[in-house]
């Protein structure tokens, strides 16, 4: 299944969506941060960030702990304003960082 991951900076504050719905931050399993998702830089927003998508993609809490930092550094911290990322593209970059 390939899900669609998006995220955007409005008037209203930060949106970041999975397939159109509010993606789950998981703080329940690893709270990086409780200031919710950022991006564009690295830090605890950006962690938080990362991992909720890697737990989502992946369904593995444990090994998304294990990748969040690299992914976070490699790809959650070059998202521009506005972006958007597939269960394809995620692939590509896990399978990229080993």
């Amino acid at each position: 299944m390939n899900k669609v991951y998006v995220g955007d900076r409005t008037i209203d504050g930060i949106v970041v969506t999975v397939d159109g719905e509010p993606l789950a931050e998981h703080t329940d399993k690893k709270c990086y941060t409780r200031n919710g998702f950022e991006w564009s830089y690295e830090g605890p927003e950006p962690s938080q960030l990362a991992y909720a998508i890697l737990v989502d993609h992946l369904g593995d809490a444990a090994r998304a702990e294990r990748l969040e930092r690299a992914f976070m550094r490699d790809v959650v911290a070059n998202f521009q304003n506005e972006w958007e990322m597939s269960s394809a593209d995620i692939d590509r970059v896990l399978q990229r960082l080993g």
